[in-house]
């Protein structure tokens, strides 16, 4: 080893530096956002998308679309996942499918109801509100009213007093026979 890259064998300190004065990017802080960052970058979800390069429109605006219809239809198969994120598959035919029918010349609305046609109302991670789907809108808001009347209704008859009931004969002479056993 060289011995001008040898290192010195005594530490020499500043005045600051003997009275606890340290330089603004040494210490506890700055490590521990060091170490925040880092787990922030490391512990934050990306997404997966499976659109494989092959799939990918030439069309910029076309591309966009697509993953736009993408993002609103399920998988059949994972059935918790749009067929943007799924790796089924079922869900790459489907993503083929929505780009031939806009490279076709179709509009959003035709290829949902297409796939809509072809695999039925359950296709779509947000379901349309219809007739048929009446019940599926309505019944949180129905629960609700419903919850809220039994609790009106429970409330009003806590709140009105009612008169304790008069003690039968038999009752009377029971509680003054129990009491002047005492």
């Amino acid at each position: 080893m060289c011995a001008s890259r040898r290192l010195p064998r005594t530490l020499t300190l500043s005045p600051r530096a003997s009275r606890g004065w340290r330089q603004p990017d040494e210490g506890r802080g700055s490590s521990l956002a060091k170490l925040f960052v880092a787990l922030l970058i490391f512990l934050t979800p990306l997404p997966a998308l499976a659109v494989n390069p092959d799939e990918i429109l030439a069309d910029p605006r076309l591309e966009e679309r697509a993953r736009g219809l993408s993002a609103q239809l399920r998988c059949m198969v994972c059935q918790n996942q749009s067929i943007d994120d799924s790796n089924a598959e079922l869900a790459r035919d489907l993503r083929i499918l929505v780009r031939e029918r806009l490279t076709d010349g179709d509009t959003d609305e035709q290829v949902i109801d297409y796939v809509v046609s072809r695999y039925g109302e359950f296709v779509l991670l947000k379901p349309r509100f219809s007739a048929r789907t009446l019940l599926l809108w309505g019944a949180p808001a129905a629960l609700l009213l419903i919850g809220g009347l039994i609790l009106l209704l429970m409330a009003r008859g806590r709140l009105q007093a009612r008169a304790p009931a008069a003690l039968t004969p038999e009752e009377q002479a029971r509680i003054n026979e129990l009491l002047d056993k005492r």
